[in-house]
């Protein structure tokens, strides 16, 4: 199994304050966080970024920072800023939307994906000169909402400091998730962990323990040479004892330590 590390994306607790998340991940054992740009750093708040940076020094957790940036229709001066405030909170990973956000990646024209392509080549050359690195949300509505879709846009845009990451689609069957894990994993740097079915309804993370060891472990060697996250992200009611038990189950999965027990496989979730 690839070594993924324990983590959490903080939109999982938009309207938890930034010291009450740390405590929380501490608690949960965890290894890093990525910070939500539309909820607790906004682009260019270095000021509130330095703040948070300070907390996550002192409880050892490392960061990341989730924007809400998407090329084209965001350019480089927007992602100035969101990347401003990842540098100020000591990321070394900032996440990016490709394409416009809500938008099928079938509805593009060539010369829309080129310059999709284009807008992020930039701000991957960009975010290199200040050491951070730059991975596209794999996620529905975006230009990464289907493999053949990803891989022609990860090849497009060809430079080494853009990277993917991946979670499955709700509801997608782990022999499809095997499937596409094995078609970009050498281009994911981290993973966004959840446990939903095709309706988007969320399950404790347990019951899908086979589905996440199966799909982790199909993972092949990445071109990705950093520390690697597994996200948690979203969790049942938004309710903080939620997360803790998906974190423990999160940290089994990642066999750091035993299994509490046997698991309900949820195919799909």
């Amino acid at each position: 199994m690839s070594a993924f590390e324990p983590a959490l994306c903080t939109v999982t607790f938009r309207k938890l304050p930034a010291d009450e998340i740390v405590a929380l991940a501490l608690k949960a054992r965890l290894a890093a966080v990525e910070w939500a740009g539309d909820a607790h750093i906004p682009p260019g708040d270095t000021s509130t970024a330095r703040t948070v940076r300070r907390l996550c020094d002192s409880a050892g957790l490392k960061t990341s920072y989730g924007s809400y940036v998407a090329p084209p229709s965001d350019d480089l001066s927007a992602f100035a800023s969101a990347l401003a405030a990842a540098v100020a909170l000591g990321a070394p990973n900032i996440r990016i939307w490709p394409g416009t956000r809500q938008r099928n990646s079938r509805d593009y024209s060539a010369d829309e994906r080129r310059a999709a392509a284009d807008a992020i080549r930039d701000m991957g050359e960009e975010a290199a000169r200040h050491g951070v690195t730059v991975s596209l949300e794999y996620h529905p509505q975006t230009l990464t909402d289907e493999t053949g879709s990803a891989l022609r846009l990860i090849e497009a845009v060809a430079h080494p400091n853009v990277y993917l990451y991946w979670q499955p689609r709700p509801g997608l069957p782990l022999d499809d998730a095997v499937t596409e894990i094995g078609r970009i994993g050498e281009h994911v740097s981290h993973v966004h962990v959840f446990a939903w079915d095709r309706d988007r309804n969320r399950f404790p993370l347990a019951s899908a323990a086979n589905y996440w060891q199966t799909a982790l472990a199909a993972m092949p060697p990445s071109r990705w040479t950093g520390r690697r996250f597994a996200m948690l992200e979203f969790v049942a009611g938004d309710d903080p004892a939620a997360f803790l038990a998906d974190a423990t189950a999160l940290r089994q999965v990642l066999a750091l330590e035993p299994p509490s027990g046997a698991s309900t496989i949820a195919e799909g979730a």
